[in-house]
C-alpha cells in the first residue's frame, strides 16, 4: 500500500505544479507546508524520478514532472466526471429506463407525459414498448421492463400497481344502428347484439369488466369477433360486424361510421394504472413514477379528453 499512488498525491502534486510554490500550494490545500513537502517527496519515491527542481528561490517542474502534470490533471478530471455521473445515476438523471404501455393509454395524457419526462431527463435512454396488459406484467416480472402502464391490471403478486385514472365504459355502435341516436343506453339494450370484443388473454380483468356490465343486466355478450386493437374493433363495428363496450377514451379515434354512447346504470369503470416491481428503489424509476402521477393528476383536473 505504501508504494501505491493515491488521489491525494495527485491533488497535492497538481497544486504545487500549478502554483510552483510550496507555501501557496499548502494554503490552497489547507495544509501545513511540511506535510505537503513530505507527500510530494513520497510521490517522487514511488515514481522513482524527481518531479520538481527546488532552489532557495524557485520551484520548477522537471521534464518528467511536466508530463506527469498533464496525466495527473487528466486523471483528476476523469475522476470528477465519473463521480458526477454516478451521482447523476443516483438522482435518476442518466441510465436506461424501459417502459411498457398498453395502446389505449395513448388516448390519455400519457404521450404528453412521455414528452415531459424526456425533457426533464434528456440523458436517460427511455425505451418504450407497446404491448397488452398481460405482456407488460410479464415484462415487469421478468425484469425486462422497469415500469409499466396497464389497463385494468389489478392487484398482481410481485408488483406495486397504482390507479392513475378511471373512466366509464361506453357502448360502441355502427353509425346506422337503430340505437345510434340515443343519448344514453342501458346495457340491456345490447342483449341480442353480436359483439366485437378485446381478447381475454390481453388482460383478464379488462375483459371481465365489460362482460360484468352485461351480466349485471341479465345477459352474457355473444362475441362473434375478437380483435387485439381498439382501432381495429372500431373499424369492424363501423363495418357492421357487431357492437362493443369500450373505455370512453376510444371515442377519440372513432370514425364517422361509429358512435360512442354513454351507458346508463353501469357502475364499473376502466382504470389506467402505473406498475413496477415490489421493493423498487431505483431513483430512475421513482422519478418516472413521480412525473406520471403528476401528469395524470393534472389531467384529471383539466378533465382528460375521452
Amino acid at each position: 500500500m505504501d508504494n501505491e499512488i493515491e488521489l491525494r498525491h495527485l491533488r497535492y502534486f497538481v497544486a504545487v505544479a500549478e502554483e510552483l510554490h510550496f507555501g501557496r500550494a499548502a494554503a490552497r490545500l489547507h495544509l501545513a507546508q511540511p506535510p505537503l513537502s513530505q507527500q510530494i517527496k513520497k510521490l517522487e519515491e514511488i515514481l522513482g524520478y524527481a518531479l520538481f527542481t527546488r532552489t532557495s528561490r524557485a520551484v520548477k517542474l522537471t521534464s518528467a514532472g511536466e508530463v506527469f502534470l498533464e496525466r495527473a490533471q487528466r486523471t483528476l478530471r476523469h475522476v470528477r466526471e465519473d463521480m458526477e455521473e454516478v451521482r447523476s445515476i443516483g438522482r435518476g438523471e442518466v441510465g436506461y429506463l424501459r417502459v411498457g404501455f398498453i395502446g389505449s393509454s395513448m388516448l390519455t395524457v400519457l404521450p404528453a407525459i412521455f414528452g415531459r419526462y424526456r425533457r426533464a431527463y434528456p440523458k436517460v435512454n427511455l425505451q418504450l414498448q407497446e404491448s397488452y396488459t398481460s405482456g407488460v406484467v410479464e415484462g415487469l416480472l421478468k425484469a425486462t421492463l422497469d415500469a409499466g402502464i396497464l389497463r385494468d391490471g389489478g392487484p398482481t403478486h410481485g408488483l406495486t400497481v397504482e390507479r392513475l385514472y378511471s373512466e366509464p365504459f361506453v357502448a360502441v355502435l355502427p353509425g346506422k344502428h337503430p340505437l345510434a341516436k340515443q343519448r344514453a343506453l342501458s346495457p340491456r339494450a345490447l342483449k341480442d347484439e353480436p359483439f366485437v370484443f378485446y381478447p381475454p388473454y390481453s388482460s383478464k380483468l379488462a375483459y371481465e369488466k365489460p362482460v360484468s356490465i352485461c351480466e349485471a343486466h341479465g345477459f352474457r355478450p355473444k362475441v362473434v369477433q375478437e380483435a387485439p386493437q381498439w382501432l381495429t374493433i372500431l373499424r369492424l363495428v363501423g363495418a357492421g360486424l357487431g357492437v362493443s363496450i369500450a373505455p370512453a377514451c376510444v371515442e377519440r379515434i372513432a370514425a364517422p361510421d361509429v358512435v360512442c354512447i354513454p351507458l346508463r346504470g353501469a357502475a364499473v369503470r376502466s382504470d389506467i394504472e402505473l406498475a413496477f416491481r415490489e421493493g423498487e428503489g431505483r431513483e430512475i424509476v421513482r422519478a418516472f413514477a413521480e412525473i406520471v402521477r403528476d401528469g395524470f393528476a393534472h389531467g384529471r383536473k383539466m378533465k382528460i379528453p375521452s
